[in-house]
């Protein structure tokens, strides 16, 4: 007998089972300087099928271009109520959602300025290591110089630009494989 392999496979952990009381879907509580913004979309594997039990976590610098972690010693403003960090999980649908503020520009490794962006790790079934990508945002003319975004061939970068929402917001999909499959970096 033979069975064909599907795009998702279970290998587990079930993240549901451990990781729940960790979950933070506010990035910047109120009061954080910055335009605020929320952020949704699915994650959807290479069948179209979404992902009920994947894991977004979420890095971010605060609206200063500063982390909030220790390491980040630039002379700009820090907020001790920034945090910079979330966990969000899909649901039965693969939906996600978070809340946030647009972050400042961040020096790269090189020194030159990154546009602003957002830093996505994502674990699910089926994944023995996490998969890392970016969100950035539309209408920023940073964005076109920015040279991590350089990297990406023109055709793809799209799956990195999230989309406006025409009630507010944004929204953002990850594609596992496939048509339209998101950019991830190895890291």
């Amino acid at each position: 007998m033979h069975l064909p392999a599907t795009a998702s496979q279970t290998v587990g952990p079930y993240f549901a089972i451990g990781l729940d009381a960790l979950l933070r879907d506010d990035l910047a509580p109120t009061g954080v300087p910055g335009h605020r913004v929320t952020i949704a979309g699915r994650v959807l594997d290479g069948d179209g099928t979404p992902v009920t039990d994947a894991l977004l976590e979420l890095w971010q610098a605060n609206a200063e271009g500063r982390y909030a972690h220790p390491d980040d010693r630039q002379e700009r403003a820090a907020d001790p109520r920034f945090h910079g960090f979330g966990r969000v999980s899909t649901d039965a649908a693969g939906a996600f959602r978070f809340a946030t503020i647009v972050p400042g520009r961040v020096p790269g490794p090189d020194g030159a300025l990154q546009a602003p962006h957002i830093l996505v790790g994502v674990f699910m079934r089926g994944l023995l290591k996490q998969l890392v990508t970016r969100i950035y945002f539309p209408d920023d003319d940073a964005t076109a110089q920015d040279p991590v975004l350089a990297l990406v061939p023109i055709e793809r970068r799209g799956t990195l630009i999230a989309r406006p929402e025409p009630v507010g917001g944004f929204t953002w999909n990850v594609i596992l494989q496939g048509e339209g499959e998101t950019v991830f970096f190895d890291c």
